[in-house]
């Protein structure tokens, strides 16, 4: 990890936040925040790449809004798609900036476009991201959609999650209701 020095982790982060900070909903810097927080429960010992994977996961996602893409299963897969080749190479610029070599910029690129998901980091982040989705955004979530259909959502995540992952989810304080949904997803 020698290429990206602590100071430029900090560069790095801070540059991250603020381009975060300019989002018109004001979601995405909270967000990268919590995601941050959960990969650091999750690995104490993170490296610095992964710390600004997890910080840059949607950065500047407002300018690629879902409602630009076909309102179907393949629209939003070539969404999903798009936006984390988008992230990679923004964070990429951020830290080609900040004075990163060429591999710690790989590196992160790979652990944001989580191609290969066995990779622990990779994991780590997929484990913090769907934390982040069942803490913050599944309660939202189940009050819109029907149940079957939010059934098959926590049985998506759960699929992706490993075992610290799940671990960690199965400690969560969940409503009622959300405890429910959870129960008949894992069934």
């Amino acid at each position: 990890m020698g290429t990206v020095t602590s100071d430029r982790l900090q560069k790095v982060l801070q540059t991250i936040d603020e381009t975060n900070a300019q989002d018109p909903r004001a979601y995405e810097l909270p967000y990268s925040q919590w995601v941050t927080d959960w990969v650091k429960r999750l690995d104490p010992n993170a490296s610095e790449e992964l710390l600004i994977a997890a910080r840059g996961q949607h950065i500047r996602r407002w300018e690629l809004p879902r409602e630009k893409y076909p309102d179907d299963r393949k629209g939003y897969l070539l969404w999903r798609e798009t936006l984390k080749g988008f992230h990679a190479g923004q964070v990429g610029t951020i830290m080609r900036e900040a004075g990163a070599l060429g591999e710690s910029v790989e590196k992160v690129a790979r652990i944001i476009l989580k191609k290969n998901i066995r990779d622990p980091e990779s994991q780590t982040l997929e484990d913090a991201l769907c934390l982040v989705f069942l803490e913050r955004q599944f309660a939202d979530l189940s009050k819109k959609e029907p149940e079957e259909k939010m059934i098959e959502i926590l049985r998506k995540s759960w699929r992706k999650m490993g075992e610290k992952g799940r671990a960690e989810a199965l400690k969560l304080s969940l409503s009622g209701p959300e405890k429910i949904l959870l129960q008949k997803a894992l069934a």
